[in-house]
């Protein structure tokens, strides 16, 4: 991803170059003294850049929780920053070209804008982990009545769709760069026609980070209207059997298994497993029945909450584990003496929300954007709000 390496400089300056900067909006540092933060606007989009030591150098890179989908931008950012920090620049990989195709943005959906969506047509699909797209973009060619949402983690694939969507001229299909696992809880009740999950990592030695899991299945079963239907395929044997477990569960549940199966359009890593002649599992589960809608008010407003000098000290740096949830301050930046940034990981333990916190006298804010809506993401917020006025001695 993009970076620069540039040559060490008295970072004692940064906070009067961001007085007069176009580009940078505050400057922070960690308790070490030694990684920083700078906060950026442009392109319309709020994010940070870190500033790391490096051997015998510096790295001016992009931030993962805050990055912002397109690459152009990040590159552009850190050009502007290092030409009004005038940094010396030792290595680069941010060179741009005008021989890329245009990301089809109006295609791209970030993830708040889920919230109260009115959607286009009337049958929806969602596939996560779309990878390189060739299901997706086959399925809406071939239903043009239905609109595809695709699920993927992997920026370079969301990106890689993206510009498919407009050289096929496809009006049908949304990108959304963001975990599935939340995702789902932000769409209605009943709403699915079907849900596609194919080949996803297996992660055997991680199964916490595995797609399918109760709570995923839980959701799914929501989402999905009377009918509609859940597609597992996948080539891991231990995956299979799990999944197949993890189906059965459910107390009321209509599971089909099939066995090498031929589709009408093959991935390239399906394709792959097929030449070394593996065995492909399809494990499908349908809904049975409607749902309750989903009404809850969640309010990630921290309302009356300010910094107060020495908070950051007060704070808890090891991780809070409740039933259900966790909440863990990882990093505390200091933006002046009256200001801090935080950065948080907090929510469920299977699919747990990133984010930063700025706290300042006048009040306290998610930078760049609130959590998802989610009840478990709700109590984890109302756990920080706890453990910070706890350290202000409220």
């Amino acid at each position: 991803m993009p970076h620069l390496k540039v040559i060490p400089f008295d970072t004692t300056l940064l906070e009067q170059k961001v007085a007069s900067s176009q580009t940078m909006t505050f400057v922070a540092t960690s308790s070490t003294g030694k990684e920083m933060l700078i906060g950026v606007e442009h392109g319309g989009e709020e994010f940070l850049l870190q500033l790391k030591p490096d051997t015998d150098a510096m790295l001016l890179k992009y931030d993962k929780v805050t990055r912002p989908l397109k690459v152009a931008l990040l590159k552009e950012a850190i050009a502007l920053v290092a030409q009004e920090l005038d940094l010396q620049i030792l290595s680069s990989n941010i060179a741009t070209t005008n021989t890329k195709t245009p990301l089809s943005s109006e295609y791209f959906k970030k993830i708040e804008s889920f919230e109260g969506m009115v959607y286009p047509k009337e049958k929806l699909c969602v596939e996560v982990g779309f990878g390189s797209g060739r299901h997706l973009l086959f399925q809406a060619k071939k239903n043009p009545d239905t609109l595809y949402i695709g699920i993927e983690i992997h920026t370079p694939s969301a990106q890689q769709v993206l510009k498919q969507i407009e050289l096929q001229q496809l009006e049908n299909i949304w990108v959304v760069n963001y975990d599935a696992r939340l995702f789902l809880e932000m769409l209605p009740s009943n709403r699915c026609e079907q849900i596609f999950v194919h080949f996803p990592v297996p992660w055997d030695k991680k199964p916490h980070r595995r797609v399918i899991s109760p709570s995923f299945l839980e959701e799914s079963m929501r989402v999905l209207k009377k009918g509609g239907r859940l597609e597992l395929r996948t080539d891991s044997d231990s995956y299979f059997w799990y999944a197949l477990e993890t189906f059965f569960a459910l107390p009321k549940a209509e599971v089909n298994v099939h066995k090498n199966e031929a589709l009408e359009v093959t991935s390239k890593y399906e394709a792959r497993w097929l030449r070394q002649e593996k065995d492909i599992y399809e494990v499908h589960t349908t809904s049975l029945q409607d749902s309750p809608c989903k009404e809850e008010t969640i309010d990630f407003n921290f309302n009356g909450v300010k910094y107060i000098q020495g908070l950051e000290e007060r704070l808890p740096l090891k991780a809070l584990v409740f039933e259900g949830y966790f909440v863990h301050f990882e990093r505390i930046y200091q933006i002046s003496g009256h200001s801090v940034v935080i950065k948080c990981a907090f929510g469920s333990f299977d699919r747990p929300e990133h984010k930063y916190l700025i706290l300042n006298q006048e009040g306290c804010r998610y930078f760049v954007s609130s959590p998802i809506k989610t009840s478990v993401n709700f109590q984890a917020h109302q756990a920080m709000v706890a453990q910070i006025m706890l350290a202000k001695g409220e």
